[in-house]
């Protein structure tokens, strides 16, 4: 017979079950671990997003957007952990972006540590999951945006008003619960978007919301194609408003983001993450809607003389979605021209103006401030930083450095180019079948 175990090995072996099982669950409760999770599902929806029959599938086999609405639901996903250890950060700045130091100080009250840490906390949280909830409704809210626009010929009933839709009342709901967790009631969301529209305020003044803002008049302009119970001010007759929010949002905040972007070699990823984001969202996003109205326009059959108000309702859908494909085609062409001017410049001159910009940064801050340390230390060989880092700094070589840079940039430009050529191509093919 083998000896039992003793006492101290079962008591750690015990200890280490216990370990791993609380780890799954703060794993599990984490909140990078099921945002990541949302982001693969969406990643999906966007490499899909020119071909609304692919997308359909990929939407079907997440329920239609479902499963993943259930997922924000869930009782499970709160409380989130984050993978920072709070306890570990002085009082005056308990967070990467806040620093009490610095004031300004509410009453002249001071916070004890452990209460500061737990509103920070509770804080986060109630942060995070808004940014959750906002993520896992969108596919649930793409799947009704296609469907609301893929009805309108077959929902027209003889004397031409539209019937109660089930995907316009569920898709109402999720813009309301999509507008509070951008911290508005709808009625005033619409007030927002509308200001944004027509140059009243720009969407640079809710910053990293920018896109949530644009995807959320996407899913209004097709919750009112089903709907029409949208009240906005009149413009001229022109019949659906909301196509005009749209166009107009996209133009603005795409064109003004390209606008405000420097030369890319100059500033390495300046703000071209936003503006990828813009394009593979709400830009995809209301290509889809686009794809199903052109697919619900298109006979089918034995072609009927045109008349009634099915045939009045294509002609004047025909027109503003005409007018939407041709807005976004502009759109598109500007910032595939931009690219481009990033991608052919001489390889020399691109690593002559990086260099130069990285060591006219060093004067200050930055990446240029390292730069000019790396070189220091791997120029005097300083015994006192260690043997390893000592050999490490040997090999190290700025233009090597910058040229590794140059080439992870050219690829980047030339995915998103090609992003955009199959958006424009998409575009294209659309405007010739109305």
């Amino acid at each position: 017979m083998q000896p039992c175990a003793s006492p101290q090995l079962l008591a750690y072996h015990f200890t280490k079950v216990i370990e791993f099982v609380q780890f799954k669950d703060r794993l599990e409760h984490s909140n990078q671990y099921l945002l990541a999770r949302l982001e693969a599902h969406i990643l999906q929806l966007k490499q899909k997003s020119h071909n609304i029959e692919e997308e359909e599938c990929i939407l079907e086999s997440l329920s239609s957007g479902v499963l993943l609405l259930e997922l924000s639901n869930n009782d499970g996903c709160k409380p989130l952990t984050f993978n920072e250890d709070m306890q570990s950060r002085p009082w005056w700045t308990p967070t990467p972006d806040k620093n009490y130091l610095l004031g300004p100080y509410e009453g002249g009250s001071f916070c004890h540590k452990k209460d500061l840490q737990q509103l920070l906390t509770k804080e986060k949280e109630a942060d995070a999951h808004k940014i959750f909830e906002r993520r896992s409704l969108l596919p649930r809210m793409i799947y009704l945006s296609i469907q609301c626009a893929s009805s309108l010929k077959e929902n027209v009933e003889a004397n031409g008003s539209m019937p109660d839709n089930k995907n316009s009342a569920e898709l109402k709901c999720l813009l309301e619960r999509y507008a509070k967790s951008l911290g508005f009631p709808f009625s005033d969301a619409l007030e927002e978007i509308v200001a944004i529209a027509e140059g009243q305020k720009s969407c640079e003044a809710f910053n990293l919301e920018m896109v949530d803002w644009m995807n959320f008049a996407v899913f209004l302009n097709a919750w009112n194609l089903g709907s029409h119970e949208l009240e906005l001010p009149d413009r001229q007759g022109c019949l659906p408003d909301s196509w005009h929010i749209v166009n107009s949002m996209i133009e603005r905040n795409t064109l003004g983001k390209l606008r405000s972007l420097q030369p890319i070699i100059r500033s390495p990823g300046d703000d071209l993450s936003v503006l990828l984001q813009i394009v593979t969202e709400p830009l995809a996003w209301h290509s889809l809607v686009v794809q199903s109205c052109v697919r619900s326009m298109l006979p089918s059959g034995r072609r009927k003389k045109k008349s009634g108000p099915a045939d009045q309702l294509n002609s004047s859908l025909a027109r503003v979605v005409r007018g939407s494909i041709q807005s976004m085609h502009g759109v598109i062409e500007e910032v595939s021209k931009w690219l481009r001017e990033q991608i052919i410049r001489a390889e020399d001159e691109k690593l002559e103006t990086l260099l130069s910009s990285i060591r006219r940064e060093g004067l200050k801050e930055g990446p240029g401030k390292v730069l000019q340390i790396l070189e220091a230390f791997a120029s005097t060989g300083d015994p006192e930083i260690g043997h390893r880092i000592s050999q490490a700094l040997r090999s190290w070589n700025t233009t090597d450095i910058a040229r590794k840079i140059l080439a992870s940039q050219s690829s980047v430009l030339s995915k998103f180019l090609q992003i955009c050529e199959s958006n424009s191509k998409l575009l294209q093919t659309l405007k010739q079948q109305l």
